[in-house]
């Protein structure tokens, strides 16, 4: 609800934050050289990462073949890091491309990695309109934070 209520700000979160210093408040694992990885700050279930270029496109014909290449690549470390760190019985990875397809910043083209148990709680936000989330953001950052570090 605090992101559904809030207020819009003008430009792109993904790109404001990487203008900031501030990595652990904004949930940011991992620089590399074209892409980032980063804790979803309104997860479906804990430990939901995302992946993203640096540079603004919102479709994956825009993005040259080296970012191509460096999305895929951060999308494999990010699998790797929740399967050992979480043991999550699986994982949803995706795209959503345009409003239709879910995307909830359409113009900033992102990876979404959700790690996903046996019986867990997606069911809450369906029928109950509820989140549960056994640890906080914060410390499933600094949790997470040293597999994205070697």
């Amino acid at each position: 609800m605090e992101y559904i209520l809030a207020e819009k700000q003008p430009g792109c979160f993904l790109c404001d934050m990487l203008t900031a210093d501030q990595d652990r408040e904004n949930l940011i694992l991992l620089r590399q050289e074209l892409v980032f990885i980063l804790l979803n700050r309104y997860p479906y279930i804990n430990g939901h990462c995302m992946i993203a270029p640096y540079r603004h496109v919102s479709d994956l014909e825009e993005l040259t073949e080296a970012e191509s290449a460096a999305v895929m690549d951060a999308t494999q470390l990010c699998v790797g890091v929740l399967k050992s760190a979480l043991c999550p019985d699986g994982l949803n990875v995706g795209i959503n491309l345009g409003k239709v397809a879910g995307a909830g910043l359409e113009e900033h083209l992102h990876v979404h990695v959700v790690p996903r148990w046996s019986g867990d709680t997606n069911f809450m936000s369906v029928t109950a309109h509820t989140k549960v989330m056994p640890q906080s953001l914060f410390d499933l950052y600094d949790q997470l934070h040293p597999h994205f570090r070697g």
